[in-house]
């Protein structure tokens, strides 16, 4: 997508006035980040909200002994980092390109200004919060209580929620690879995980895409 484009993808960019669309998109720029770089790295400050014009991304974290965490994946029409733009605080997680990348970055100034002239935007913002909540009780909930089926199932779904990431169709393109390192997982398990959902009768898998078949029961499972 260009930048054009993800806005009017962007349900919050439909809510602002001519204005406000106008000097939001004059000050928007964009960065290219190839496949395995750093969009973000933990405890640099926060000074834009970002948001994925193309590619995909994940969000994970790091114990300093080197063990890693994947919280969620943010594919292209997504938004990320308003909780450390509102809380002005170094970021608490790495944001990695799981494939060449291009990132819409909306300067922290522009991002305080709409806050404070756009009562839709604030609103956006709570839902925006409020879905990502829910969605780490859940990968608690996963990660404590159910199998890598479950953990595939829910990193899968978590691309799917129309807050967090609107528009996305129902064929994934993510190669197995893809879907492990969302999931926190080896492409040998992630791959055992897709065999048992698709043989369940919830996804299609094919080389280079997963195709849902039944979102419901995969949120669910």
């Amino acid at each position: 997508m260009s930048l054009d484009a993800l806005l009017a993808r962007s349900p919050w960019a439909a809510a602002l006035t001519p204005a406000q669309r106008e000097r939001v998109r004059a000050e928007l720029r964009e960065r290219a980040v190839p496949q395995g770089a750093y969009v973000i790295r933990k405890g640099d400050r926060a000074d834009s909200w970002l948001g994925v014009a193309d590619g995909l991304v994940k969000v994970h974290c790091a114990s300093p002994s080197g063990k890693r965490a994947t919280l969620t994946g943010v594919p292209a029409g997504g938004w990320l980092g308003e909780g450390s733009l509102i809380k002005r605080e170094a970021l608490r997680y790495d944001v990695v390109a799981l494939r060449d990348s291009r990132i819409a970055c909306m300067p922290g100034a522009t991002f305080r200004w709409l806050q404070e002239t756009s009562l839709p935007f604030n609103r956006y913002l709570l839902d925006q919060l409020n879905e990502r909540l829910g969605l780490f009780i859940a990968t608690v909930e996963h990660e404590r209580l159910h199998g890598i089926e479950g953990r595939v199932a829910r990193a899968l779904a978590t691309l799917f929620n129309p807050v967090l990431c609107p528009g996305l169709g129902p064929a994934l393109h993510l190669t197995q690879e893809e879907v492990g390192l969302l999931a926190g997982m080896s492409r040998q398990r992630a791959n055992a995980a897709l065999k048992v959902l698709e043989g369940e009768g919830l996804l299609a898998v094919e080389h280079g895409a997963v195709h849902v078949l039944d979102l419901e029961a995969l949120r669910r499972y």
